[in-house]
This record gives C-alpha cells, structure tokens and sequence, in this order.
C-alpha cells in the first residue's frame, strides 16, 4: 500500500511539473525577442538614442495591432558604449544569454562590422541601421556577402560620389583638403570613395590630414591645410570631433564651404560646433525631416507624440529597419533565424518611411540621398540625388 500510494504520488508529480514547463513555454512563446543595438553611451551616443526610439516606435505599433504571428514583439536594448569590442561583447550576450531571434541597430560602421562577426559565426540575423561602410556586408578578406548581415542604407560608394558631385557641380569647387578619422572605417573609406570620383570629375585634392576618434585639439592640423589655400574642405567624420574641427577651423578664418557625411547628422552637431561656425556647411544623408511624403508625415507626427521631439535621420531608419524585419517575420512565417534570414535577402519593394527598400545581392539597400545644408543652427533641405 506504501509503496503504490508512492509511486502515484510520484506519477501525480512528474505530471503536474509537465504541465508546468508545458504554461511555462505557452508563456515564452507568445513572444518575440529581437535585440536592439546601438551605441547608448560613448562618443556616439546621440546616433544610439535616436536609433533605440524609433525601433521601440514600430514594435509599439506592431504589438498594439496585435504584434506578428499571433506574438507581442519584446526588444532586447543592448549598449556597445560606442566601442567596437562592446558591440562583440553586447551581441554575444543577446544571442547566447538573452536569446534573441534577430537583431538591429547600429549606425557605425565599426561597431557594425565587430557584430557582423558574431552574426556570421552564430548564425543570427543582423539588420544595421546605418552603417554605410561596404565592408559590413560583405567579407573584406574573402570579398564573399555575409549571410546573415543586411542593412536598410545607401553604401559609401554611392554617398561619396554624391559628396563629390555636388562639390564639384552645385558649390563648383575644384580644390578639396580632406580630414580624416584613421580610426574610423567610416571615415577613411567614405574619403577613399570621395576622392575617387571628385578626381574623376575633374577635382583635386591639395591635403589630405588625419585625427583620431576623442581628439580635441585639430588647429595643426587645420593650420597646414589653411596654408594650402583649399576651395572646400571635405570631413567625413562623426559629430563629435566633427563640431570641433568646423569651430575651430572658423576660429582660425578657415571660411571656405566644409562638406561631410551622414555622421553629422545629429542634434550636438551644432551644440558642439555653434550656429554661426556651421553656417556654409552641407552633408549628405538618408533622410530629410521636410519630406512631404505621407508616411513621412504620419511617422514624424507619431515619433514627437511619443517622445517630444522631432526625428533624425537616424530614428527615421531605425524605424525602417525594425519594419523590415517585422515583415520578414510575417514573410518566413517564422521565428527560426534561417528563414527569416532568406526572407530579409528576398524583401523588394518595401514601403519604408525613406523610400521603398528592396535588399540587393549584396544585402544593401539601393537608395536615394539627400542633400542638407546647415544654416542658422538648422538643418535645411537642399536636394536629392537618385542611385
């Protein structure tokens, strides 16, 4: 009697603590976990709060119309500090600890490419933001496209031609000096394909200077380039060391026009580099607020309702990205990272806020930019240019 009131006791407990596990899993599966990476603290950190808000924007939206595939979508916020190594360390830990079925983010280019490389080898999808250095999507030692690496941006080749042309054909300057960040792939592969096709068009460069990420002070080197009496001045770096180099180049009655990259494109820009010192200056970029567009208007008025602001270039294409891999999602009607993978190779024609995104065989996006002066501490609209 004992030992048969035992056993069904033990039979009773075996199946209850079934039960559990099995609530428990019902429970975990009526979400989606996608991580979101970005550059939260750190010298780029602007890019990173802005990028965090408009992909939380469009998991909102997904989730409050009933998430994708019957689940609520959860994002997983991970901080790289702004730092290559971090970016490893952050996407490691969302896809070995916290699970994650896909993740985006990430606007730098280094930091892309350091979480490019734990993609690849875990075999996680990886949709950057805005990181526009070729070597992120493709393998710079193998020359072979990454399987799970995407992103929703135009590449450096295509923005540095852009950059050139409008120097060379709207400014109508034919002698550039050019500053580079030797720390920044961004950078140095963004002036590479500048030069190139300035060159081509007829431009020559009379300078070529390099700083590094966290200098302050660039008056020597800004100096020597005064001396060589440039047209314009091309910087294509980040927002940072990009304030301070355009302050201190007026300081030094540098006038000429000043002509950089979509790093510029951030709200401290002009906090570091003050109104009056930006004025005469342009960038390329993804996106201008001034787009009339309906989805650009409804995406504008819902991102200042929910936090007070108005977007950036960079929410603009967080939110883009966060869409796009919502709808690969519906697409692989998965949440196994292989399919969703080939349904982000195979998205054509999608209808994001910066224009329709179709991922080409190197898994880029083939966009359009734009072109923003900066006047009086404002950004303003200038024109866009078409792939």
């Amino acid at each position: 009697m004992k030992k048969s009131a035992f056993l069904t006791a033990a039979v009773i407990s075996i199946l209850l603590f079934t039960v559990f596990l099995s609530g428990c899993g019902d429970s975990v599966s009526k979400e989606i976990k996608i991580g979101v990476l970005n550059e939260m603290t750190g010298g780029s950190a602007t890019y990173g709060a802005s990028s965090a808000n408009g992909a939380k924007l469009a998991f909102k939206e997904a989730n409050a119309k009933g998430g994708v595939l019957g689940k609520q979508i959860v994002a997983v916020i991970a901080d790289n500090k702004s730092e290559p190594s971090e970016s490893v360390n952050a996407m490691t830990k969302l896809v070995t600890q916290d699970k994650v079925v896909a993740v985006t983010g990430l606007f730098t280019s280094s930091n892309a490419i350091a979480a490019s490389s734990v993609a690849e080898s875990n075999k996680i999808p990886l949709l950057s933001v805005g990181a526009t250095n070729p070597k992120v999507t493709v393998d710079e030692k193998t020359g072979k496209v990454k399987d799970y690496t995407f992103r929703v941006c135009f590449i450096d080749p295509f923005q540095g031609t852009v950059g050139a042309n409008f120097v060379l054909n709207t400014l109508k300057q034919k002698q550039a000096a050019i500053l580079i960040d030797s720390s920044s792939d961004y950078s140095k592969g963004l002036s590479a394909f500048f030069k190139e096709a300035f060159t081509k068009g007829g431009g020559s460069i009379v300078a070529e200077e390099s700083y590094l990420q966290k200098d302050q002070d660039f008056k020597t080197i800004l100096t020597k380039v005064k001396a060589l009496n440039p047209q314009v001045l091309y910087v294509p770096g980040y927002y940072e060391e990009v304030g301070k180099i355009v302050k201190q180049a007026r300081e030094l009655g540098i006038t000429v026009p000043i002509v950089g990259g979509d790093g510029w494109d951030s709200p401290k820009l002009v906090e570091i580099g003050s109104p009056a010192a930006l004025n005469n200056t342009y960038f390329t970029n993804h996106y201008s607020v001034e787009d009339t567009s309906p989805a650009s208007k409804t995406f504008v008025e819902a991102y200042k309702k929910e936090y007070g602001q108005t977007p950036d270039a960079i929410a603009v294409l967080a939110y883009d990205a966060a869409n796009v891999m919502l709808d690969a999602i519906k697409r692989a009607n998965s949440t196994e990272p292989a399919k969703i993978r080939a349904a982000l190779a195979a998205t054509k024609d999608f209808p994001a806020v910066t224009g329709a995104t179709t991922l080409n065989a190197t898994h880029d996006a083939v966009k359009s930019a734009v072109i923003i002066e900066v006047k009086d501490g404002k950004q303003m609209y200038k024109a866009t240019v078409k792939p």
